[in-house]
């Protein structure tokens, strides 16, 4: 829901803090392609959350090469239409954005932005963009993308590891088989809601046991709610972890050919 939470008053909510503000979580990977002089830049997105316009304009995004969606619930999607003016760029180029979802959030996308999406669609301004399926592995202009499967309570979400980095939200069980994709990783980012169980989201405790027996260089927990302050929480957890915080950025390496 986002923090300050509407309607709490709560010590988080009301905190004096920055980094106790938080907008729906979202990732943004930039990197510059191979070439003479600086390359070009490259731009992918993790999800359109409520928030994406801010998210956008703070970082100055100017163009979108791709967006993957972990799942379709409301705080993940519902940016997806302040894409258009991004959209029109790739568009005058002769392309679309493409947007990687599984057929369950890719249902949801053309039910919620039919005006978008549907065949009959006349709307002249909408996103150039088109649903692609979400394989386990997708090359995006070089950079490879895996799909890591989680439990969201009874759903499936999707997980995305790139290089030596993973992101992992909104997920309250990671199965077996997908601790073997984030092997050797640098740097882990996955949710830790709240100290409290959740039936559908993994708490601070969850997350330190799968950051420790992932074992990733530095851990940052993101999808959290207003129960957790960022300096308490933080002087708790062990070394290496840490709550993530808006506008957190850091560098990843990245599978060769691409250089980030």
């Amino acid at each position: 829901m986002g923090v300050p939470t509407l309607g709490c008053g709560c010590a988080v909510c009301t905190s004096p803090d920055p980094h106790d503000r938080r907008l729906r979580p979202s990732l943004l990977l930039r990197w510059r392609e191979p070439g003479e002089g600086s390359g070009r830049e490259r731009v992918v997105v993790i999800d359109t959350g409520p928030d994406f316009r801010e998210q956008a304009l703070r970082n100055g995004l100017t163009r979108v090469d791709a967006v993957f969606y972990t799942h379709g619930h409301a705080d993940h999607i519902l940016g997806l239409d302040d894409l258009r003016p991004l959209s029109f760029a790739v568009f005058r180029e002769g392309g679309l954005i493409p947007l990687y979802a599984s057929e369950e959030t890719a249902e949801v996308l053309r039910r919620v932005y039919d005006y978008t999406f549907s065949p009959d669609a006349t709307y002249p301004n909408r996103a150039r963009v088109r649903i692609e399926p979400l394989e386990e592995q997708t090359i995006v202009h070089g950079v490879e993308f895996i799909r890591v499967p989680l439990a969201h309570g009874e759903m499936e979400t999707s997980g995305f590891r790139f290089g030596n980095t993973a992101y992992l939200t909104d997920v309250s069980e990671i199965p077996e088989s997908s601790f073997a994709l984030l092997e050797g990783l640098d740097c882990l980012i996955v949710s830790a809601l709240r100290h409290e169980p959740h039936p559908s989201h993994a708490t601070v405790d969850q997350a330190v046991g799968w950051a420790r027996r992932i074992g990733a260089r530095q851990s940052w927990f993101t999808h959290i709610a207003h129960e957790l302050g960022h300096a308490a929480t933080n002087r708790a957890l062990p070394e290496g972890m840490a709550l993530a915080h808006d506008g957190l950025s850091f560098p990843v390496k990245l599978s060769a050919p691409v250089h980030p």
